[in-house]
């Protein structure tokens, strides 16, 4: 066999290995330092070991010598060489900062007063408790940019309220699963440190192309549930004056004032640092991690178990991204020693697609990639194959990036492996059924492809703060 038919063999094996369950970090780092032994292998620096073995040296240094030998390859050298790189990256810097700031705000108790302050402002739009749900989402996902523990929180929060107010269970679980994942999306997204890691695009030209097409999913998923609330008025009652005290405009400003202002004027403080260039991706979080100690010792929160508990989160999580980095950047480095990169690459070029088509196919290989794996193993994994053929197509990473960003909503919103669902459904009350929330969460998935389709016809979407603040 050839080296590109071995590096083919090598992906295929991998994404064998991957349907199979094996743990991701681990197989990557175990298949790029198997076959980089092969990829890297050099006899003569081999046998310069076992060539100093002698007759009359002891067993202790003839094994010694034989492991030297077996190990003299360059494999380790670059496995060593990319974990360094990995742990010395100042943009990955900033994900434990954001993190632990996501994990202190979680625990902090912000959100259930949240909603009700929301739910109380908005109670004469129609599905008012939807917007109130959805909004809340989007701040709290945007402030912990974690999925699973928005959706988690929100459906034990706010789902039993939009029951109990005769909301639709299709309908109220499609809200909190979609508005669960637009922190993948809005920055601070952890998804476009990722990204920028792997792209070598800059994190504060990613987050400033972010932010309208955030605002525009955002706008879409208020439009439909408002919009459906008007046409469907039965799936989406009135609040009641039990259900929602009327209460007073000065009242409800002050609820606003202890409750939505200070997580909003947080996220503000830190997008604003690293858009107006004041603070680096890295200050800014921790600015943030600061600030989510704050609000959780303002409302009485910090304990030391809730302390423990984010940093064991943090850390966990955060070890979990850096060894998938290092897994994945050794085995494309053996993949691209071999040839593989290449070969692709004249596959994709040999197929004459234009720029639409091939980014019709990368989305959708992205789209079906989603199903199995989470976003972080496509970005880091699947994600850079694409990336050195962008040039033979005109496609800017950034704008690129930003509809990875987009579609990856789905990745968590589409069965049959919708995470987003299956979270809602482990601590939805007994009556509410999977298919329900499936139901509920493909309206929102049209969204998604909607706000793809508009970002596409108009690129100014992405490409007007960036230039604005930073120019072309």
């Amino acid at each position: 066999m050839t080296d590109p038919q071995i590096a083919l063999m090598m992906l295929g094996l991998f994404i064998t290995l991957v349907f199979l369950g094996f743990p991701i970090a681990y197989t990557l780092m175990a298949m790029g330092i198997g076959f980089g032994y092969y990829a890297y292998y050099d006899g003569a620096r081999m046998w310069r070991s076992f060539n100093r073995l002698g007759e009359d040296a002891g067993w202790w240094d003839q094994s010694s010598l034989w492991v030297e030998g077996l190990f003299n390859n360059r494999i380790f050298d670059l496995f060593i060489n990319q974990t360094y790189t990995v742990m010395s990256n100042d943009v990955l810097t900033a994900i434990p900062l954001f993190l632990f700031m996501g994990y202190i705000v979680e625990r902090a108790n912000i959100v259930d007063r949240l909603f009700t302050t929301l739910n109380i402002a908005s109670r004469n739009i129609p599905g008012s408790m939807g917007v109130a749900a959805l909004i809340t989402c989007a701040l709290f996902a945007t402030a912990t940019g974690i999925v699973g523990a928005v959706v988690t929180l929100m459906g034990l929060l706010a789902l039993p309220a939009m029951l109990k107010a005769r909301y639709d269970r299709s309908f109220a679980a499609g809200i909190i699963c979609a508005g669960g994942t637009l922190g993948i999306l809005i920055p601070p997204s952890i998804m476009l440190i990722v990204y920028a890691a792997a792209s070598g695009v800059s994190i504060v030209r990613l987050y400033a192309g972010a932010m309208l097409p955030g605002l525009l999913l955002v706008g879409l998923y208020l439009t439909y549930v408002v919009g459906r609330s008007i046409l469907q008025p039965h799936i989406a009652p009135k609040p009641t004056k039990e259900e929602v005290p009327d209460v007073p405009f000065g009242q409800v400003f002050v609820m606003l004032l202890t409750s939505f202002f200070p997580l909003a004027v947080l996220i503000l403080a830190v997008l604003g640092s690293i858009l107006f260039g004041l603070a680096t991706p890295s200050e800014a979080a921790a600015i943030g991690a600061l600030g989510g100690m704050v609000l959780a010792v303002g409302y009485r929160a910090m304990t030391f178990q809730r302390l423990r508990e984010s940093v064991y989160l943090t850390v966990r999580t955060t070890a979990m991204v850096c060894w998938l980095f290092v897994g994945s950047y050794t085995f494309s480095s053996v993949f691209s020693y071999l040839g593989g990169e290449q070969v692709i690459s004249e596959f994709v070029t040999s197929l004459d697609l234009t720029p639409l088509q091939f980014l019709l196919l990368a989305q959708l290989i992205i789209f079906v990639l989603g199903w199995p794996l989470e976003w972080s193993e496509i970005i880091i994994i699947f994600v850079q194959i694409f990336l050195p053929i962008l040039p033979l197509f005109g496609i800017d990473p950034l704008f690129f990036g930003i509809l990875v960003a987009l579609n990856l909503q789905t990745s968590f919103l589409t069965p049959p492996m919708a995470m987003s669902a299956y979270y809602l459904k482990g601590i939805a009350p007994p009556g509410v059924e999977l298919t329900e929330i499936f139901r509920g969460i493909m309206p929102f998935v049209f969204m998604v492809f909607i706000s793809m389709f508009m970002v596409y016809a108009f690129p100014q979407i992405v490409f007007y703060l960036p230039e604005t603040f930073y120019g072309k």
